[in-house]
Formats: C-alpha cells, structure tokens, sequence
C-alpha cells in the first residue's frame, strides 16, 4: 500500500524526510553485510607464511585447499631446510594446524 497516496502535507514530507536519511544507513549497512565473509577464512598466502615460519623457514612447494574432517583447510607442502618436505594441514578459519 502506497502511504504517500494517503498522506497530505506534513505527515507527508515528514515520511519523505524520513527515507532519505534511512536510505544511505540502509544501503551502507546491506554493503557491509554482503562483503563480509560467512566466517574469517586465512587467505593462501596467510597459510603459505604460517607454515612457512612453523617449519623452520623452508621454501614453500604448493598450496592447497583440503578437507581435514569435514573442516576446510589448507595443504601446504614446504620443504625444509635440510631438504625434507614436509606436509603441514593449517585450519582454514584459524590457520593454527589440524
């Protein structure tokens, strides 16, 4: 139902008044909420420097996103500094290890 059809002089402007100052609060607030992520994901590069720093400073080979019991994770493979690979599963949302 159209209120403005309804609404004649002050009731009127003071609705039109109203919306105005409403409609950026509104559109800022569904831009917020669209851009922010479900849950703080750690981004590739964030788990790359994570494990990279956990094993010793080595030189990381490949990053991955993998599945450690049904949680989404990352599957870095880095290989150290003594020449080992090592496969090191970081938390997607946390970044501590799995």
């Amino acid at each position: 139902m159209d209120l403005r059809r309804h609404l004649t002089g002050a009731g009127r402007s003071t609705i039109v008044i109203a919306m105005k100052r409403l409609a950026p609060l509104l559109i800022c607030a569904a831009v917020l909420a669209a851009a922010a992520p479900a849950h703080a994901d750690i981004s590739r590069d964030d788990a790359a420097a994570i494990a990279q720093r956990s094993s010793g400073g080595g030189r990381v080979l490949a990053v991955e996103r993998a599945d450690a019991g049904g949680k989404p994770a990352w599957r870095v493979k880095v290989l150290t500094a003594s020449g080992d690979v090592r496969v090191i599963l970081l938390d997607a949302a946390t970044g501590r290890p799995v």
